[in-house]
């Protein structure tokens, strides 16, 4: 083979295996944007600057907080604690959501919190969903 078929082989191997890792790559990508918890929506807990949403799917518990006004950089926070374990907190500067949260309650209760800015959610106390 000539250097110039050989050159246009191999770039036609790049942008095949280059289409490869795209075609892999986005879907599981799109629907991790889309959907942060599996499961189905069990409750939502509204305050003034927010929403903390709980999701539920074979034992699995998953909760993310919501700000009422999004695209601002703002301070956002999330716990899940199943009854008997240790709370799993998500917090920090966030423009879209805080979380998710995911712990393995099976049957046990739950206690929840979320905050945005000053708004503050809490189940103050535990809670069966």
């Amino acid at each position: 083979m000539k250097s110039g078929a050989i050159r246009r082989l191999a770039e036609g191997l790049a942008v095949t295996a280059v289409a490869g890792m795209l075609a892999v790559a986005a879907p599981g990508h799109a629907h991790a944007a889309a959907s942060s918890c599996e499961g189905r929506k069990v409750r939502s807990f509204p305050f003034p600057t927010g929403t903390v949403e709980v999701y539920k799917r074979r034992g699995y518990v998953c909760a993310l907080t919501l700000p009422r006004r999004p695209g601002a950089r703002q301070y956002m926070m999330v716990s899940l604690r199943a009854y008997g374990l240790l709370p799993v907190k998500d917090a920090g500067r966030y423009k879209y959501r805080a979380g998710p949260v995911t712990v393995h309650a099976g049957q046990r209760k739950l206690w929840v919190k979320g905050q945005v800015g000053r708004g503050k959610y809490d189940s103050d106390g535990w809670i069966r969903l």
